[in-house]
């Protein structure tokens, strides 16, 4: 069964409102999604994450070292993957590119065998996952904090069990937004933080003493990711669990992480830090080391099903009788790209998500928007 062809498609959608945090503001969101076809006209779905022209021609790179390779031998089409790229890419975009065609041939070989990925890597733990809503960023308003309570509370009605706000914008406004949310969604409602990087170990420091007393369930991406001793000395000081890995790529650099101590909770990005197989091996590693696994998931259904089936088939650590109930990250910002391109569209139920049953990752595009939201070359 022979990789025969491989298409990559980048999409975009302009944004009604546009949003930003504490790096830049979006006014579009743009994908690239990657389909592998084989031989024998049997066709899987990827997707990168990162500057979508970039892991375009990531792609494209790969192309001339895999076409007739074995599409079902996906960790040997890897390895080739990640020789040809080590010398230029041990972190980066490039590194999507190979995630993407990863994913996808993952899902040819679960529509080969008719068995959904989460078979494949040896079968769900789990039935379902809870999500939690991230949204909460950043626009352009007179009355910024009550518009941001107001969609706290619709996540709350809508049954979300956990809620993701963006911080970044300086300690006081942090601090202002944070507890009028809390207040606002109780405690029946789990809070998570996210600076994306925008400060130093000072700074979140200082926000980590006055959000304390808040129960705030992590604070994601407080300080840079170059610096694993600044999260390690943030961990050692704040009771809040640390959170960080979106930007970080391979197996090494979760190592690094894991050997620094340097955070509670991992978040590689299924569709960056090197696709199902090597995600895989990062939750196995982040397991000996006793660290949670939370993807990144900001993309497409593609990113979203993938990041199901990888959490489906997560070890417990430590394991019960009433084991706890793993997260997943559910954006629910402004997406068309998610939310009519991909069937079946995800949805949730009492508060939880169904894992997928259908063969691959039991997801394809509507091939119908994909050429109404397709960037022309």
């Amino acid at each position: 069964m022979k990789i025969l062809k491989i298409e990559s498609f980048v999409v975009s959608q302009t944004l009604e409102e546009p949003f930003y945090f504490s790096q830049w503001e979006y006014k579009t969101r743009t994908i690239c999604l990657v389909r592998v076809t084989a031989d024998d006209g049997t066709y899987g779905w990827g997707e990168g994450y990162g500057p979508a022209n970039l892991v375009k021609a990531g792609i494209k790179f790969f192309n001339q070292y895999i076409l007739g390779m074995d599409a079902l031998e996906h960790e040997v089409v890897w390895q080739q993957m990640y020789l040809r790229s080590l010398d230029f890419a041990r972190r980066g975009v490039l590194l999507a590119a190979l995630s993407a065609i990863d994913i996808a041939l993952w899902d040819i070989k679960g529509k080969h065998y008719g068995l959904p990925i989460s078979a494949l890597m040896g079968g769900r733990k789990i039935e379902k996952i809870k999500p939690y809503a991230t949204g909460l960023y950043f626009t352009r308003c007179d009355a910024l904090k009550e518009k941001l309570v107001d969609e706290a509370l619709l996540y709350k009605e809508q049954g979300f069990k956990g809620i993701k706000m963006k911080v970044g914008l300086g300690i006081a406004k942090d601090v202002e937004f944070t507890k009028a949310i809390k207040r606002a969604i109780g405690d029946d409602v789990e809070l998570m933080i996210d600076s994306n990087h925008a400060y130093s170990l000072k700074e979140a420091m200082q926000l980590c003493n006055r959000l304390e007393d808040l129960g705030i369930s992590w604070f994601e991406e407080p300080v840079s990711p170059e610096h694993y001793s600044g999260y390690r000395q943030l961990r050692e000081n704040t009771s809040i669990p640390i959170a960080g890995g979106e930007c970080e790529y391979l197996r090494y650099g979760f190592l690094e992480l894991f050997k620094n101590k340097s955070v509670d909770i991992a978040q590689p990005d299924i569709c960056a830090a090197g696709g199902l197989t090597e995600v895989k091996r990062i939750a196995a590693m982040a397991n000996t080391f006793g660290v949670e696994l939370v993807p990144h998931s900001w993309g497409t259904g593609v990113a979203l099903h993938a990041a199901m089936h990888l959490i489906s088939n997560l070890d417990s650590n430590p394991g019960r009788m009433y084991d706890a109930e793993p997260w997943m990250e559910l954006d629910r910002t402004e997406n068309a790209l998610r939310d009519i391109m991909v069937e079946p569209l995800i949805t949730q139920e009492n508060g939880y998500l169904k894992v997928p049953n259908l063969p691959g990752l039991g997801v394809d595009v509507n091939e119908e928007m994909l050429e109404k939201y397709l960037v022309k070359e």
